[in-house]
């Protein structure tokens, strides 16, 4: 691992890049980090069994795409909102003719919010439709995998491609610098004191390659298995 200001980089197989990326989340995890940031991480981050252009890149594309708005996360369709602006609208007329103007005005405000939340759902629905086929036909030809939010900035790309040496180059930051010096000290900290790390592996996959190419490790466990039956 090399230490700089911009992050902690690792570059190595597939398996080194998964146990940096673990590393890091067990020492975030050590010094009480948690909540929603914390998790985007661990989700995003590469796992033993996944894929670099296929799982990394489908979490890439999703953690980068335009968020949800208030009426998608009601789960309201623009055509639903549109819907309820029509009915605001009409009971404006209808307080107009009851001769409350205060309500009338209450309920041709709550039609224009429908209108525009309506609208602002839409919108977002195709910049992510854009947004999607760009970075997965364009974006990931020319840049690294990346993950970017308050509590890490990370990237990863493949390097030596059709070399017979692909390695990956694996870019961690922690962006609060008090946090990001702690976690420095407990990953010097694992180099001195663990001996071997042990991935974390899905406990119900048979997945034959981890990552184009290269065969899943084979586990001591399952190597002690194979001596006693042999």
């Amino acid at each position: 691992m090399e230490e700089s200001i911009s992050g902690f980089k690792c570059r190595g197989s597939w398996g080194e890049v998964v146990e940096h990326g673990e590393r890091i989340t067990r020492a975030l995890r050590e010094s009480g980090v948690e909540g929603a940031h914390f998790d985007d991480w661990d989700e995003w981050r590469p796992k033993s069994h996944e894929r670099l252009g296929e799982d990394v890149n489908e979490k890439t594309a999703k953690q980068a795409s335009v968020g949800e708005g208030e009426g998608e996360k009601e789960g309201k369709a623009p055509n639903e909102d549109l819907k309820t602006a029509g009915e605001k609208l009409s009971r404006s007329y209808e307080k107009i003719e009851e001769g409350d103007d205060e309500g009338a005005v209450e309920s041709w405000q709550d039609s224009i919010n429908y209108v525009a939340r309506a609208a602002d759902s839409a919108g977002r629905k195709a910049l992510r439709k854009v947004e999607d086929t760009v970075y997965r036909k364009v974006m990931t030809q020319l840049a690294p995998y990346y993950f970017d939010n308050e509590l890490i900035s990370a990237n990863i790309q493949q390097v030596g491609r059709g070399t017979g040496e692909e390695q990956f180059v694996f870019e961690v930051n922690v962006n609060d610098d008090g946090l990001k010096s702690n976690v420095s000290e407990m990953l010097r900290n694992y180099e001195d004191e663990v001996d071997r790390w042990h991935i974390d592996t899905e406990k119900e996959t048979e997945v034959a390659e981890a990552v184009e190419g290269v065969e899943v490790p084979v586990t001591d466990a399952e190597k002690r298995s194979k001596s006693t039956t042999n």
